[in-house]
C-alpha cells in the first residue's frame, strides 16, 4: 500500500500522523486475526497495536448478553461510579501482599469486625475469618475446618479416623457437594420434600449423624428457592443428641445469600453466632454483599474453631504473615469495594435495599 494516512485524511497531517506510511496493522479488520483462520488456536507469533488487540476483543464480546438485563443470576451487576472508581485505582494490589499493603490489610481486618458484630460475634473479641475469592472458597475451609478439629477429637481418644462424613439438605448448591469430594469426606444428602419447602428436613437430618460425622451444612437462603433453613432448630436438636449420646455435632451455616439478608430484614432470628452450635460462617459479598464478583467472608465463632495446622507461615513477600486461604494471590479491589459498601450504606442503606 503506496497512500500515506495523510494522503487518505488530510486532517491528520496536522496533528503528526501523517509522516508514516500505512502498515496492514493500522486496520484492526485487516490484520488477518479471525477464528476462521486457526490463529485463536495457538500463542499469536506476532504482535499488534493495543487498539487493534482492545477492538477485537470488544466486539467480539458484545455477544455476550447484558449483566444488568440478567435477571437468572445472584450476582452483582451495578455499582455506584465512585465503588467503580477505587476498583480500577487498586486493581493492581495483591490481597496476601500485607506487608506492601498495609492499609489494604486493615481495610480487611475492618471488613472482618464489621461481619463479627453484623452476626452476633463474642463482644470484645477479635473476628477470627478471612475474605476470600467466593461463599465457595468460604464453604470449603469451614468443612476443612470441622474434618480437622474432628479429626482431632477422634485421634486423642484413639478412635479411627478415616471415615468422615457430613450432613446437608439435598437442595445444596454444588460447593458443599464439591467440599465433600475434594477433601475425602462422606455426603450424606438429606432428602428434601414440599413439607420441608425443599430445605433440610432437620428430623431427617438427625438420623444420618453418627459418630463420624464432622458436623452439618445449614443454608441460609436455599438457592432453589430462597428459604432459610431452621438454624436453631436443627441446634437444639444437635443438643438434645449430644445429652443422649455425647456425639458433639458443630453446625456451618452456608450464609451465601442470606447472611446478608438476615441480619437487616429479619434481624431477630437467630441463626448466627446467637446459636451456640454455629461454629463458622460463610457468604458472599458479590450476591447481596452488593459488590462485583470475586468476594467472598468466612468466620469463625472464635480462633479455637479455626485449627492450627490449617495456618501456613510465610516470608517471603517480605514479613511474616499468616495465611488459611485455598487461594493465594488474589486482587485487593474487591474488597475494598466491600469496605465501600459497607461504609457508604451502612445499616440503615442495608436495611432499606433487603425491604425494598
Amino acid at each position: 500500500m503506496t497512500e500515506s494516512i495523510g494522503d487518505l485524511l488530510p486532517g491528520l497531517r496536522r496533528l503528526g500522523m501523517g509522516q508514516r506510511r500505512m502498515t496492514v496493522t493500522d486496520m484492526t479488520y485487516g490484520s488477518g486475526v479471525s477464528e476462521s483462520s486457526g490463529d485463536v488456536h495457538s500463542f499469536p507469533k506476532k504482535s499488534m497495536p493495543a487498539r487493534n488487540a482492545y477492538q477485537l476483543i470488544h466486539d467480539s464480546l458484545k455477544f455476550d448478553g447484558d449483566p444488568t438485563l440478567n435477571c437468572a443470576t445472584f450476582l452483582t451487576t451495578w455499582m455506584e461510579p465512585e465503588a467503580e472508581k477505587l476498583i480500577m485505582e487498586n486493581l493492581g494490589k495483591n490481597r496476601v501482599d500485607i506487608d506492601e499493603y498495609e492499609a489494604t490489610e486493615r481495610i480487611h481486618q475492618r471488613c472482618l469486625a464489621h461481619l463479627h458484630e453484623l452476626w452476633s460475634g463474642e463482644q470484645g473479641k477479635d473476628a477470627t475469618g478471612t475474605v476470600t475469592v467466593g461463599s465457595s472458597e468460604g464453604i470449603m475451609l469451614g468443612g476443612l475446618a470441622m474434618k480437622w478439629r474432628w479429626r482431632q477429637r477422634r485421634q486423642a481418644d484413639g478412635k479411627d479416623a478415616s471415615r468422615p462424613n457430613i450432613v446437608f439438605g439435598a437442595n445444596a448448591q454444588v460447593a458443599l457437594e464439591k467440599t465433600a469430594r475434594y477433601f475425602d469426606i462422606e455426603s450424606r444428602l438429606v432428602p428434601v420434600s414440599a413439607e420441608s419447602n425443599f430445605c433440610l428436613d432437620t428430623r431427617k437430618a438427625l438420623e444420618m449423624i453418627d459418630e463420624n460425622t464432622i458436623g452439618l451444612y445449614v443454608i441460609l437462603g436455599s438457592t432453589y428457592t430462597g428459604h432459610y433453613e431452621d438454624v436453631e432448630e436443627m441446634a437444639r436438636l444437635l443438643d438434645k443428641l449430644q445429652e443422649e449420646t455425647g456425639l458433639d455435632v458443630p453446625i456451618h451455616v452456608d450464609g451465601a445469600s442470606g447472611a446478608f439478608i438476615a441480619p437487616f430484614a429479619h434481624p431477630d432470628l437467630r441463626w448466627d453466632f446467637r446459636v451456640p452450635r454455629v461454629v463458622s460462617i460463610s457468604t458472599s459479598g458479590h450476591k447481596f454483599g452488593l459488590t462485583y464478583p470475586g468476594i467472598g467472608w468466612v468466620l469463625w465463632r472464635a480462633p479455637e474453631y479455626l485449627p492450627d495446622g490449617l495456618t501456613f507461615e510465610l516470608s517471603y513477600l517480605g514479613g511474616v504473615e499468616k495465611t488459611f486461604t485455598l487461594n493465594f494471590s488474589h486482587p485487593a479491589c474487591f474488597m475494598i469495594a466491600q469496605y465501600y459498601q459497607f461504609i457508604r450504606f451502612g445499616r440503615e442503606g442495608y436495611t432499606r435495599v433487603m425491604n425494598a
